[in-house]
């Protein structure tokens, strides 16, 4: 754990995720679609804004302390849902579940999550949350939501802007599959990576664990199967389907316009989350923080508001917060420290980005999270650029 200890920054904990997995497990991490114009631009975006600051302010208490779509949290960020988290460490969910209950913050599991619900409950005490797509089989939909809701789990975030799965070159160019195949083509590069491989071949297989009766045997794989249930015919009313087959805190993930984000009060969600999955599917998609304003008018109070996308450091988080966002979701930041080191390696990115956000705070002089306000951010000209 010496080695996470010197990790200063999030890119220090990438470098040591990219030297601990395979390039095709690494890419499938750190990569987006096409040419990564949309993955690139929520990190630039966000970069491009400038913090101000007021001198002479009594900082000698900082308090991170928010409440998030109702859950209160010790931390304004919470674990956004990834996928089959096991196949970045054998420590999964399970272990980034227990590292955001130390810290003691949100956790979202991904529907294609590769723990169990009920283990995720017994590795965190803490509030969870559990993402959905509406996929053409609403039984897969209805067994995950009941699943989750008798293990513990207080809100959904429904995922919309996957209708079909975007175009990730990296993925095929290196011939990646979930679970992953050593082949001819890819067993020097798992090789050469031992302590990943053990833990592959030493540990149940990686599948969707939430779902029984996905087959493993599909040409594409899980993913291919996953792809194959994402239903092109859904609407608004199936999203209100959702809201009233939960009867709880919905956030609708996935928004990048004040029309969507009017249309998810309107259908009954609580929660209206800005996000282009992190670049990973309209590859020329607007960045983030750029229609995060727009999208806060529109909601205007009446529901919280989520962010992501491109957050490395803590004045991202203070940005996002600055300019409306009630919660600001991670999701590469602890990924790379799952590669890197496991849960302690997700311990590590978030006391990073936690003492980051509060040496920030005290840099500009507030104190609390409420404090913040659009005038502690300029915007930067140029919003496409």
């Amino acid at each position: 754990m010496a080695a996470l200890a010197r990790a200063r920054n999030i890119a220090d904990l990438r470098l040591m995720a990219k030297a601990r997995m395979p390039r095709m497990v690494f890419d499938y991490i750190d990569g987006g679609a096409e040419d990564e114009i949309a993955l690139r631009r929520n990190v630039q975006r966000l970069e491009a804004h400038i913090l101000n600051w007021s001198a002479l302010r009594d900082i000698a208490q900082i308090d991170t302390t928010r409440t998030i779509m109702g859950a209160p949290s010790a931390l304004p960020f919470l674990i956004s849902p990834t996928a089959a988290s096991r196949l970045f460490h054998h420590h999964g969910e399970s272990g980034v579940a227990r590292a955001a209950a130390g810290a003691g913050m949100i956790y979202a599991c991904s529907t294609i999550g590769s723990t169990t619900v009920e283990d995720i409950a017994k590795a965190t005490p803490g509030p969870k949350w559990f993402q959905v797509y509406v996929f053409k089989d609403r039984g897969l939909v209805r067994e995950g939501l009941a699943r989750a809701k008798a293990a513990g789990f207080t809100a959904l975030a429904l995922t919309v802007d996957v209708p079909v799965a975007g175009n990730r070159e990296r993925d095929p160019k290196n011939r990646f599959t979930i679970p992953p195949k050593v082949s001819a083509h890819t067993a020097l590069d798992a090789l050469s990576h031992p302590a990943w491989l053990f833990s592959l071949v030493t540990t149940p297989p990686i599948r969707p664990a939430n779902f029984d009766t996905v087959p493993t045997d599909h040409p594409g794989g899980i993913m291919g199967f996953i792809d194959s249930q994402f239903d092109r015919t859904v609407t608004w009313k199936d999203a209100a389907w959702l809201v009233e087959q939960w009867d709880g805190p919905v956030a609708i993930k996935g928004v990048s316009n004040a029309a969507d984000a009017r249309a998810c009060i309107d259908v009954g969600a609580r929660g209206v989350w800005v996000s282009n999955h992190g670049g990973r599917q309209l590859a020329r998609a607007a960045a983030t923080i750029d229609t995060l304003p727009e999208v806060v008018d529109a909601v205007a109070g009446r529901a919280s508001v989520i962010f992501d996308g491109g957050v490395r450091r803590g004045s991202d988080i203070l940005t996002a917060l600055a300019l409306g966002a009630e919660g600001v979701a991670i999701g590469r930041s602890y990924l790379y420290g799952l590669g890197a080191g496991g849960e302690a390696g997700v311990a590590r990115a978030i006391e990073i980005l936690s003492t980051e956000l509060r040496r920030d705070m005290a840099l500009m002089g507030v104190t609390k999270i409420a404090d913040l306000t659009p005038a502690h951010v300029r915007r930067p000209a140029n919003p496409s650029s």
